[in-house]
C-alpha cells in the first residue's frame, strides 16, 4: 500500500511518499531514516480529495520551469541550501502539479540524494536536457550557473516555440474560416440553385454538375461525412505517431518551398543552442549529441545527430559529419564547428550559430504573414471565381434563353 507522509527533520518539515504494509512500518522507515511522522495518509484516503486530483490532472507548462530554474538559480547563487531554496520555490508556485513534484523531490533531498535523481523520478516533467545539466553543475560545484543557463536556454526554446505559433495563426484562422463558409456554401446556397436548375431543366456544365454532386452529398449524408472525416483525422493522427508516418511528415516540410528552408534553420538553432548549453554545464561531447538528438523534432536532423555520435567515438571530426549533411544543416554550422574545434572554443562557436538562426527565424517568421498573404488570397480568389464560374454561369444562360 502507498502512504503519503510529512515529518519533521532538524527543524524542517518535508513529505514523501512510501511503499509499505501498514502506518506503523512507515513510522519505522521514516525513524530510521532520522525523521520524525507528523502526519500520515493512505493514498486510498487521499484519492476522492479535489487537491489530490487537481495536482494529477494539472500540466507543467514551459513558463513554469523556466521561473523555477531561474528563481532557483538566484537562491543557490545568493547561498540558500538547496532544501531550503526548494521549500521557497514550493511556496512560490502556482501550479498545483508542480508544488507537489517540488515537495517530493525536496523530501529526497532532504534524505541525502542529489538534486539530479530526485528529477529523474519525474522524466515527464524534467526532460533529459534538464536533468543533465543540473547533473554536471553539481559535479562541478557550479549548480547555480547551470540553473541559469537552463532557464536561458529554455527561455530561447520557449521564444522560439512561440514566434512560430504566432506567426501560423493568422493563415490557420483564413483557413478555417474558408472551409466553414465553403460548407455552408455547399449545404445552404447550392441545394437552392440547384432545385432551380432541376425544375427548369437546365442541361449543366461538368463543374457545375461536381459542386451539385458534392452539395448533394454533404446534405444527404452530412452525418456519414462527419464520422468519415473524424475517422481520416484519427487515422492521420494514429500514422505520425508510427516512425515512418513521421518521417514522411518530416520529408514534406523539408521539400516544401519557403517551409523547408525555414525548418532547417528552426533545426539548425535547436541544435546549436541545446549542444552549447551542455557542452558549457561540463557535459561530455557524446552525451551532448545524444540529448540534442532528442531535443530535435525532425527526424532526418535526428540521423545526422546520432550519425555524429558515432563518428566522434571513433575520434573523427564533429565539422565533418554536418559538412557531409549540408542540404540539413546550412554550411555555416559546419564551418562554426570546425572554427570551434580547431580554437578549442566549440560552445562559443555554437552559441554563435544558434544567435543567427534564432534571429534568422525571427525575421522570417514576422515576414511570413507578409508572404503567406498573396496566396491565400489567390487561393480565395479561385474559389470563389471557381464557384461563381460554375454556379452563376448556368443562371444568366438561362435567363438569355427566356
Amino acid at each position: 500500500m502507498k502512504f503519503t507522509y510529512t515529518a519533521e527533520r532538524h527543524g524542517e518539515t518535508y513529505t514523501g511518499t512510501i511503499e509499505a504494509n501498514d502506518r506503523f512500518e512507515v513510522y519505522r522507515q521514516v525513524r530510521a531514516e532520522g525523521g520524525v511522522i507528523v502526519n500520515v495518509n493512505s493514498e486510498s484516503k487521499i484519492v476522492w480529495s479535489f487537491s489530490y486530483w487537481n495536482a494529477r490532472l494539472s500540466t507543467i507548462k514551459e513558463h513554469d520551469k523556466i521561473i523555477l530554474a531561474s528563481n532557483l538559480s538566484a537562491m543557490l547563487e545568493a547561498g540558500l541550501p538547496v532544501s531550503r531554496a526548494l521549500a521557497v520555490a514550493e511556496r512560490q508556485a502556482k501550479n498545483p502539479k508542480l508544488i507537489q513534484v517540488l515537495r517530493l523531490v525536496r523530501g529526497d533531498i532532504q534524505k541525502g540524494g542529489t538534486l539530479h535523481t530526485a528529477l529523474e523520478r519525474f522524466p515527464h516533467v524534467f526532460s533529459k536536457l534538464f536533468i543533465a545539466m543540473v547533473r554536471a553543475g553539481e559535479e562541478s560545484g557550479t549548480l547555480d550557473m547551470a540553473l541559469k543557463s537552463i532557464a536561458s536556454q529554455l527561455e530561447s526554446a520557449y521564444q522560439l516555440k512561440k514566434r512560430i505559433k504566432g506567426a501560423l495563426i493568422y493563415p490557420s484562422i483564413i483557413v478555417i474560416a474558408i472551409v466553414g463558409i465553403g460548407f455552408l456554401m455547399m449545404t445552404r446556397v447550392v441545394p437552392t440553385l440547384s432545385k432551380t436548375f432541376k425544375e427548369l431543366g437546365a442541361e449543366l456544365p461538368t463543374a457545375t454538375q461536381a459542386i451539385v454532386s458534392a452539395s448533394d452529398f454533404l446534405v444527404n449524408y452530412t452525418a456519414f461525412f462527419a464520422v468519415g472525416l473524424v475517422l481520416c483525422i484519427l487515422g492521420i493522427h494514429a500514422a505520425l505517431k508510427t516512425t515512418t508516418g513521421q518521417r514522411s511528415r518530416d520529408k514534406l516540410l523539408l521539400v516544401m518551398p519557403l517551409i523547408g528552408t525555414l525548418v532547417r534553420e528552426i533545426n539548425s538553432a535547436r541544435t546549436a543552442r541545446t549542444f552549447a548549453s551542455l557542452l558549457e554545464a561540463g557535459v561530455d561531447v557524446v552525451t551532448s549529441l545524444e540529448i540534442t538528438e532528442q531535443v530535435v523534432q525532425n527526424h532526418y536532423h535526428k540521423d545526422v545527430l546520432r550519425l555524429a555520435q558515432k563518428k566522434v567515438q571513433k575520434g573523427e571530426q564533429l565539422s565533418e559529419v554536418f559538412m557531409k549533411r549540408e542540404d540539413l544543416y546550412p554550411p555555416l554550422m559546419s564551418e562554426m564547428l570546425l572554427v570551434g574545434e580547431e580554437t578549442g572554443a566549440l560552445a562559443d562557436m555554437l552559441v554563435r550559430v544558434a544567435d543567427f538562426y534564432e534571429s534568422e527565424v525571427t525575421q522570417k517568421t514576422k515576414n511570413m504573414s507578409t508572404i503567406i498573404e498573396p496566396f491565400l488570397m489567390l487561393l480565395i480568389g479561385g474559389a470563389v471565381g471557381f464557384f461563381a464560374i460554375a454556379m452563376v454561369g448556368p443562371i444568366y444562360s438561362l435567363s438569355e434563353a427566356f
